[in-house]
């Protein structure tokens, strides 16, 4: 039940930060006088990381664990490279993408 709310938790996440990183560049150009704030991303990437973290401790899968780490690996690379160099890299997105996959797989396999 637990690993069940974690993955609702976690597409939920993923999904909200895809959405985010898709629409807002968008946003930015209207002028509505909004700017990106990187603090976002990296709330994202701290919720990602908590629930990877305990998700991955009972997955027997390695495949699967992989595909969890190396997508907030992905996220991870991202967020640092806006925090430090102010550049939204593109990794964001394949990141967040195989974050819902790979929640969406655990879900469909621990379903009872």
């Amino acid at each position: 039940m637990k690993s069940r709310i974690l993955d609702l938790i976690g597409i939920s996440a993923a999904t909200l930060c895809l959405i985010h990183c898709i629409v807002f560049p968008l946003l930015m150009v209207i002028p509505l006088g909004i700017s990106h704030n990187p603090l976002i991303d990296l709330v994202f990437l701290i919720i990602g990381i908590a629930v990877v973290f305990k998700i991955t401790k009972k997955i027997r899968s390695i495949r699967l664990r992989l595909l969890f780490w190396i997508s907030v690996f992905l996220i991870a690379v991202s967020v640092s490279m806006d925090l430090l160099f102010h550049f939204h890299s593109r990794l964001m997105y394949f990141g967040a993408a195989g974050l819902i996959l790979a929640h969406l797989v655990h879900f469909k396999k621990h379903r009872h």
